[in-house]
């Protein structure tokens, strides 16, 4: 059959199951569309014959003789089947042109008819592109090589050139020197974020470009070149094919194939996206996705969007829920492809096969057989770029946000210069790329480009916890340039005196981190250094020290994250305290000594005006009993996992507290991957007047002026005192007028004050509400802490599983001749130091100066002692 454009066009979208697929690990072919040429009779060389070269023993199996081996038997380049000759470099499977080869050799063609001569084939190297010194030689681009004839039947005949680096090039190539008119025989691979490197032949680098790129193809025996050479007459029948060498320069043709169709068959069309229904819902990773001229980029099934829910959703920016899709009937495919290809849907399982011609597919598809077939449609077909700002709504200006498109199936369209696929894993993207939950979004200055299709799409904005988070549907219109979106602000809370920051983020740079932080509605981020194992992170960042942006109000202040497995994490804000990790895996490297305490590095950070954060208090839970008990740690940061405020990290806290130190609260998220945003657990911290920098938020967690967030935005005053003040009590008790409020972009369904670690006041709104308000007369007794907190019921859907909650540091109240402490909570505390010091003893690898770990032990000593004398003043024995 002679398989034309017309016959192409006429072939019917639907495909019912094929009765027999192509062998296993063998690529689709359809049928009727190549016409392979045997060349057995004709071959008049071997690799041998075509001669040994340096060059080419970096290919594989040639690193001993130099000599190319080619692939052998019916093989398949490009989506063209072959028929080579066969194995080994003495066997004649070359039909050689040029000065150690034929002038001219002929090849039957019986009459066919085609479209296209298609050619596998390679050439000798060019010695110019290496010339000798003081010499002015160019490379012999566009050499005219040999000449390959179409000999019709009526006689006539029309030659067309084979050119060096146009039609073939050398089977070992430098970079920068492919062909003009030919691929290589290896298409392009599509590759998973979540592919081995095995699997995938590259380096982790390569695998986040997810093509493995074939134009220089590694493992190879060698190169041979495709090219596809147009008929200049594709009616007439070919009585044969003949090749003329032009030059001593040497031609090795491996292949010879007629295509019959009318489109180039090596020429690819822009990406598209298509859907194949199928008669019954199955789990998509059974079916196996093949185009025959082009590549299947990727295949996936989506969850199901339901754009009415969706835009009514209580918890928009927050991320949807994760769905993995493991039954559907719907698939997705996006296929770069000649506009003459075939695409092979195939079950793994049953082996059932189904055939489209991507020519048919339409919008609207044609419909399939009742339970018997599939459908294809083209979607998107018609695009329009765009030219696109989100700005403030009441300032009309530009303003940095997290954005994410969708299509009317719920696709993720990233803006440009934004990952479709976005690794979540940890140390991997740390771009400007969010993967929340289910959802995608990127980070954008205010402006952005994106390509989007005509027609319904949906775009959801995000902007920190003082904009009202925006999903909207929008409508896109063909020819349409550009785009204007509006976020609005629900709160104002840098006009108050107070700034935003995350207290704890690892690997971003500070540029991205400045970004990420306009975008999320940050002031700061605290970029941490850090070391792991025998990789160090962010220390080149170190040098320039705190970033500003443009505008001054978002900064990146570094420091560095000094941790040891067991005894504790501290982030050291403000300072750089080198070595960082001590006492091997898992921080450290192995055999790592123990080369100072946590409380040693905090002297030194507070020697450079910096702070000692204990970060995602309370573990690891060693040593930092000891900082406490000694005054080193400046305040713990706390993670709200959940929906309850007295899960155990808070409850730790409220130990310490209770015990009568005062430790404020700050707010950080430890982002290590972007399936975290930055400032998704933050601190507010009341700088008043003061001038945004690094030192007006040290002084401010020094007083405490602060509360940890995951969205709510709540103030508590006591007597109209704040966070961080001190009210005396009379000594026989008296109580306090407490006040409580919250503003909520997503609900918040319980705020309460509590005092000593237990609710005195409390307002519950079953259905959630954006706005509460408590006010309480509380008595006191005795010498406390007071501070507020409130929770929802809903979750964020992060790295770590946050709850949505937000709870201040404490007012503290005194009482005179009284102190505030627990027994129980000190015998916790000399636990934990007894602990710390068992295993400096007995475990840790100690540094080869004595002194210097007799200074870690005395840490435990001290705070031992300091702990008895308190029990002691309180009359408790331990």
């Amino acid at each position: 059959m002679t398989l034309t454009r017309r016959t192409l066009m006429e072939t019917p979208v639907l495909a019912l199951a094929a009765a027999a697929p192509s062998a296993p690990g063998a690529p689709f072919e359809a049928p009727g569309k190549f016409s392979p040429l045997d060349l057995g009779s004709v071959f008049n060389a071997s690799a041998q014959d075509f001669g040994a070269n340096d060059r080419w023993r970096r290919l594989a199996g040639s690193q001993r003789d130099g000599l190319v081996r080619t692939p052998s038997g019916r093989q398949n380049f490009q989506g063209i089947p072959f028929l080579l000759g066969g194995e080994g470099v003495t066997t004649k499977n070359l039909v050689l042109l040029g000065a150690r080869g034929s002038r001219a050799v002929e090849v039957p063609a019986g009459g066919a008819k085609a479209g296209f001569l298609c050619l596998a084939a390679f050439c000798n190297w060019d010695e110019n592109e290496t010339p000798p010194l003081d010499t002015d030689v160019a490379e012999k681009v566009g050499q005219l090589l040999a000449r390959v004839v179409f000999v019709y039947e009526n006689g006539a005949s029309n030659p067309l050139p084979i050119r060096r680096r146009f039609e073939v090039n050398s089977p070992s190539i430098s970079w920068g020197r492919l062909s003009f008119t030919a691929l290589t025989h290896v298409k392009h691979e599509p590759v998973k974020l979540t592919d081995s490197l095995f699997n995938a032949m590259a380096l982790w680098g390569e695998l986040q470009t997810t093509v493995w790129d074939n134009c220089y193809p590694m493992g190879n025996p060698a190169i041979i070149w495709i090219s596809a050479l147009e008929n200049p007459e594709p009616e007439r029948a070919i009585r044969a094919i003949r090749f003329e060498s032009a030059a001593d320069d040497l031609v090795a043709i491996c292949g010879v194939t007629l295509y019959h169709g009318r489109e180039h068959p090596l020429r690819r069309e822009r990406l598209k996206l298509y859907r194949v229904t199928l008669p019954e819902a199955v789990n998509p990773s059974q079916w196996k996705a093949e185009v025959d001229l082009g590549v299947v980029a990727r295949t996936y099934a989506l969850p199901e969007f339901r754009p009415d829910e969706w835009l009514k959703s209580a918890t928009p920016g927050r991320g949807e829920r994760q769905r993995r899709v493991t039954s559907a009937r719907e698939l997705y495919l996006e296929i770069t492809a000649s506009p003459e290809a075939t695409l092979a849907l195939t079950d793994s399982k049953s082996g059932r096969r189904y055939t489209f011609e991507l020519s048919r597919a339409t919008e609207s598809g044609i419909p399939a057989e009742q339970a018997r077939g599939a459908r294809i449609e083209f979607l998107e077909q018609r695009k329009t770029w765009l030219h696109g700002q989100v700005v403030d709504a009441a300032t009309g200006r530009p303003v940095p946000v997290r954005i994410a498109f969708r299509s009317r199936e719920g696709r993720y369209i990233p803006p440009y210069g934004h990952r479709t696929e976005i690794n979540r894993g940890w140390f991997q993207d740390y771009g400007a790329d969010l993967a929340l939950g289910g959802d995608s979004f990127a980070y954008i200055d205010g402006t952005f480009q994106v390509e989007l299709p005509v027609g319904e799409v949906y775009v959801e904005l995000s902007r920190g916890f003082e904009y009202e988070a925006v999903r909207r549907r929008i409508d896109i219109q063909p020819g349409q340039r550009e785009l204007r979106l509006e976020i609005k602000r629900i709160a104002d809370w840098r006009s108050r005196g107070w700034i935003s920051a995350d207290s704890h983020v690892h690997f971003l740079s500070p540029s991205t981190a400045l970004l990420e932080a306009h975008a999320e509605g940050l002031n700061a981020i605290n970029l941490l250094a850090a070391q792991w194992r025998d990789l160090f992170t962010n220390v080149g960042d170190l040098y320039h020290g705190h970033v500003r942006s443009r505008d001054g109000e978002a900064m990146v202040w570094m420091g560095t994250e000094n941790r040891q497995h067991l005894l504790g994490h501290l982030a050291l804000h403000g300072a750089q305290v080198f070595p960082m990790s001590a006492a091997g895996p898992g921080e450290s490297y192995l055999g790592d000594p123990v080369h100072n305490s946590l409380a040693g590095w905090a002297d030194e950070s507070r020697e450079r005006e910096g702070l000692a954060i204990a970060v995602h208090f309370p573990y690891p839970n060693g040593e930092l009993a000891a900082d406490i008990a000694l005054g080193k740690i400046d305040a713990v940061e706390v993670y709200p996992y959940g929906e309850h405020t007295n899960t155990a990290r808070f409850l730790d806290w409220y130990r310490y507290l209770n015990c009568g130190y005062r430790l404020p609260v700050v707010g950080g998220t430890d982002k290590m991957s972007a399936s975290m945003p930055a400032g998704a657990n933050r601190t507010y911290a009341h700088i008043g007047g003061d001038e945004l920098s690094f030192e007006s938020w040290a002084k401010a967690v020094r007083a405490g002026r602060t509360f940890m967030t995951t969205g709510p935005l709540i103030a508590f005053e006591a007597d109209g005192r704040v966070p961080g003040d001190e009210i005396r009590i009379p000594a026989g008790g008296g109580s306090v007028e407490v006040r409580a409020s919250v503003i909520s972009a997503v609900p918040v369904h319980r705020l309460q004050v509590v005092m000593n670690g237990r609710v005195v006041a409390s307002r519950e709104e079953a259905a959630g509400a954006r706005q509460m308000e408590l006010r309480e007369t509380i008595k006191v007794t005795g010498p406390a802490w007071i501070a507020a907190r409130c929770a929802s019921k809903l979750g964020a859907q992060t790295a770590w599983p946050f709850g949505i909650q937000a709870h201040t540091s404490p007012i503290y109240l005194t009482m005179p001749g009284r102190e505030l402490f627990s027994p129980d909570a000190a015998a916790y505390m000399l636990t934990l130091i007894d602990a710390s010091e068992a295993w400096l003893r007995t475990l840790a690898t100690r540094p080869d100066d004595p002194e210097q770990f007799a200074r870690i032990l005395k840490v435990c000593a001290d705070a031992r002692e300091r702990l008895h004398q308190r029990l002691h003043a309180h009359g408790v024995r331990h």
